[in-house]
């Protein structure tokens, strides 16, 4: 019997992307084979480079369609040529800012193999840079707070609760935004409840936790040894930090390591959903100190699809692309999420422990039995308020009364529609356990039209607020492009 040809690659677009080798501007090509979106770029010094974008084109145009194009847009100018090396924001930045990030130290108390920031770089716990002074850092809170609209703050690093005065800064915080994160590995809070209680009183509104499996192999290979009764430990002592404590699972996701734990990682986000609110899966960027490994690639899609399957109750459809988180934080009166329909997926679970089981899944929540685990959208009529949104930035009460099932969800979305308060809007996540997936870029699918509509934004001490994947793939390097291009003799 014959084979079925294969048909020839089909173009999608092009763009702009840089070298990996020596971050020179160079053109690339996305395009389709075999059912999959590739980049292809060729740097005439270092040859050609081609990789994995997405696994799934056909979930990719699902994104392309469902996302809201001109969310959170900035006023641009003509381009400067200068694109990625100028960012600050550059005039050709086309999103805002909708969360603000500062590193607040570099300092670690681990050295994961896969840290994209190389922190504790010399592994003997000093880090490589000076922490900035508590003033410096105060100030890029209130650059923040002056020149964007972001909905909230996350401070990173490093390990940022290595600062002694990480309370106050978080306070700080608090006084300019009503949404703060702490981006950690939980080492600390899993030894002493005080210090969960600590940061808890000083306004953190959520802890953003690494968490890479329910078994700890995961940890052993991606950060050096076994942290898993750490991390349950940190959940523990956080739980009665205060009266409203929040924690978002951060799993780093690498192929052959942990790809096969997705699964069970949201359903232990389900039992312990009195407290976690969300779990946001990174696949692996090769930047800092992971190096490329091809076959380790790991896509958005890739994710959605080890969702669908391991859990049973989230399908590929129940999954949005990020600027439709902008249905939210708009009608807060926030900055939109301006991402590229393709950095990301977002969805919700209704997590119901009253009613009986369609899956007939039974898991548990603090201890009690939980029957029903559903996607928001069996609830909500997503698209609809999307669509009413795009065409008025706004979600009108008769389109929600329209686009809700009646029941306690409907009376907390209501509530919020109504009134725009932060208040409304975190009870309403209060009843929702988010499940995400952001895929920052590296150098091999670095794509300049992703770069410039990036909503996640480091503050710098100089002032400058800079794009997330071009301050971690290039601004960050100590080894800068302009270094390069100097020894080179360039400029």
């Amino acid at each position: 019997m014959k084979s079925m040809p294969v048909s020839a690659p089909t173009l999608i677009r092009t763009t702009k992307s840089i070298c990996p080798v020596c971050y020179c501007i160079i053109d690339a090509n996305l395009y389709e084979e075999r059912g999959a979106v590739y980049m292809e770029k060729s740097c005439a010094e270092h040859g050609a480079f081609k990789d994995l974008c997405w696994s799934d084109y056909q979930l990719y145009k699902q994104f392309e369609a469902k996302g809201i194009e001109g969310a959170g847009r900035r006023g641009i100018k003509e381009d400067n040529g200068e694109c990625p090396f100028a960012c600050g924001l550059c005039p050709q930045h086309e999103s805002s800012t909708a969360l603000g990030i500062i590193d607040v130290t570099m300092r670690c108390n681990l050295r994961c193999p896969i840290c994209f920031a190389k922190s504790n770089d010399k592994g003997n716990g000093s880090g490589h840079e000076k922490d900035p002074e508590i003033e410096e850092l105060k100030a890029i809170i209130d650059n923040f707070a002056s020149n964007t609209n972001a909905a909230g703050l996350q401070f990173s690093g490093g390990e940022p609760t290595l600062r002694n005065d990480l309370p106050e800064l978080i306070s700080y915080a608090r006084k300019k935004f009503e949404h703060v994160e702490v981006n950690t590995n939980g080492i600390k809070m899993a030894e002493s409840e005080e210090y969960c209680k600590e940061i808890e009183s000083a306004g953190t509104s959520v802890i953003y936790l690494q968490f890479d499996g329910v078994t700890e192999e995961p940890y052993e290979k991606l950060r050096g040894r076994n942290l898993l009764e750490v991390k349950k430990k940190a959940i523990k002592n956080h739980r009665n930090a205060g009266p409203k404590p929040a924690i978002v699972l951060v799993p780093t996701i690498v192929k052959g390591v942990n790809e096969d734990q997705i699964g069970a990682i949201i359903k232990f986000a389900i039992e312990n959903s009195d407290i976690i609110r969300g779990v946001n899966f990174q696949p692996v960027s090769f930047c800092g100190r992971t190096s490329y490994t091809e076959n380790e690639r790991i896509t958005v899609s890739d994710v959605i699809s080890k969702i669908e399957e391991q859990t049973g109750f989230l399908r590929r459809d129940d999954f949005l692309p990020p600027s439709q988180m902008s249905v939210l934080l708009g009608t807060l009166g926030k900055s939109e999420v301006g991402c590229h329909f393709s950095c990301g997926a977002f969805s919700y679970l209704v997590v119901n422990p009253f009613k009986k089981s369609v899956y007939g899944k039974m898991l548990r929540r603090n201890g009690k039995a939980v029957e029903k685990v559903e996607p928001i959208t069996k609830y909500v009529n997503m698209e609809r308020l999307a669509a009413a949104y795009k065409k008025k930035k706004k979600i009108p009460v008769f389109t929600a009364l329209r686009s809700i099932r009646p029941g306690f969800l409907k009376e907390f979305f209501i509530g919020f529609i109504k009134s725009h308060s932060y208040r409304d809007l975190s009870d309403l996540h209060f009843n929702l356990l988010f499940i995400g997936a952001m895929h920052f870029m590296d150098t091999y699918n670095f794509d300049f039209a992703r770069l410039k509509k990036c909503a996640v934004h480091y503050g710098l001490p100089d002032g400058r607020i800079v794009p997330f994947c071009s301050h971690n793939n290039i601004h960050r390097r100590e080894k800068s492009v302009f270094v390069y291009r100097r020894e080179r003799g360039e400029r």
